[in-house]
């Protein structure tokens, strides 16, 4: 009698594995799969100009935007307070007064403050 051949599927060799790799995924056996995978988590959370970088310096230039825009204001404010006061002769005596609550010698000044 002669032996016949197995008709069993013969397990893959795990070289010293616990696990089968065949239970792993088609996509994550593909290198170039892993490769890319790998570099994208690179990219976004290593790299130096990682999105989380990006997101931090986003809401610093809207900072920075805001702070410009404040100061845009100011400075027209200011402009506006000087033509004011170097287009008349009495301007800068009136400024002085009500801005810095300067004074003649002989006067007095009362600050009232309304609450």
């Amino acid at each position: 009698m002669e032996e016949q051949p197995s008709t069993k599927k013969k397990k893959p060799v795990n070289k010293g594995y616990d696990f089968n790799i065949e239970k792993i995924p088609k996509l994550f056996r593909n290198r170039y799969f892993v490769i890319a995978f790998i570099f994208a988590i690179w990219v976004a959370f290593f790299d130096r100009n990682s999105v989380v970088d990006q997101f931090k310096l986003q809401k610093t230039l809207e900072d920075l935007d805001e702070k410009k825009s404040y100061f845009e204001r100011e400075i027209g404010k200011v402009k506006r307070d000087s033509r004011e006061l170097f287009s008349e002769d009495g301007a800068i005596e009136t400024f002085a007064r009500e801005r810095y609550y300067m004074k003649k010698s002989n006067e007095d000044v009362f600050v009232i403050v309304e609450e």
